[in-house]
């Protein structure tokens, strides 16, 4: 989904996921991943209850404010979030292809004047790096 450059991220969470198709070697297309790694800026009490109802893993780390706010409230606070740290892990996977998207100084900056042409960017960008890799590894 585009959005405005100084929109936030985390409004546009449940929407994108909602959009999303997991493809496995076999069979159709999945609406519901296994889990979703996320920054700490997706910690939202709405963003984890949507993950809950539809049965997605959390894997999101937990703001410190938030933490300190539940602790300040004692039981009442509830239970503390856990999320799986090696599976975190993996989600620096994406930040590095959105590096590599940024490359380039139109992505980065966000010259273009119309959505249209900035995604037409984007996947133009995406397309030169899967065809970047796809003759490494066949070197």
């Amino acid at each position: 989904m585009l959005t405005a450059g100084h929109a936030a991220d985390s409004p546009q969470f449940i929407p994108v996921l909602e959009k999303i198709r997991v493809r496995l070697p076999v069979g159709r297309p999945r609406s519901r991943p296994g889990a979703v790694a996320a920054d700490k800026a997706y910690s939202s009490r709405t963003n984890r209850a949507y993950l809950r109802k539809r049965g997605i893993k959390a894997v999101i780390p937990e703001k410190k404010d938030q933490t300190a706010n539940r602790r300040r409230r004692g039981r009442l606070g509830g239970r503390s979030i856990s999320h799986d740290a090696e599976l975190y892990k993996e989600r620096n996977t994406v930040e590095r292809l959105i590096n590599r998207m940024k490359d380039w100084r139109g992505i980065a900056t966000r010259f273009d004047k119309t959505p249209e042409s900035y995604l037409a960017g984007l996947e133009l960008r995406a397309s030169m790096i899967w065809i970047d890799d796809l003759l490494r590894t066949t070197d």
